[in-house]
């Protein structure tokens, strides 16, 4: 394995372990974060405070995570299916009551000197919707 497909498969465990101050050891400072369908954000502090919001809302694992890394390890892309769980209101979106959700998505990486300096998430809202509202 690749030294930046096991960033981003220690990326992963530690969401999946709910480390969160792990997953930010592994971003770089001035990193990236483009939100699903949302702005572009950038900051470890930024992201930091998107995932305490994301924890508040959601309760998440990711499954089958598949990652591909480019042979120089400057990018990376990841595909996984999200089993969650809707814990708490979020902006905009309709109320939670604790449904659950299963949910393909993936995620695009930039690297550099080991750290991630780009997240970009994808996953089809329109799809989550139909299972947080159905």
């Amino acid at each position: 394995m690749s030294d930046t497909a096991k960033l981003i498969e220690d990326y992963y465990a530690a969401f999946n372990a709910g480390d969160r101050e792990a997953m930010l050891a592994l971003l770089d400072e001035d990193v990236w974060h483009d939100l699903n369908e949302g702005p572009r954000e950038k900051g470890r502090d930024t992201f930091k405070t998107f995932m305490q919001r994301m924890d508040r809302s959601y309760s998440e694992r990711l499954e089958k995570i598949r990652i591909l890394a480019s042979e120089d390890g400057t990018h990376a892309a990841a595909e996984y299916v999200v089993h969650g769980t809707y814990l708490a209101d979020d902006e905009g979106l309709p109320p939670a009551n604790g449904q659950t959700y299963v949910l393909p998505g993936g995620a695009f990486f930039d690297v550099q000197d080991g750290l991630i300096t780009r997240v970009t998430n994808y996953y089809n809202l329109e799809d989550w919707l139909k299972q947080v509202t159905g």
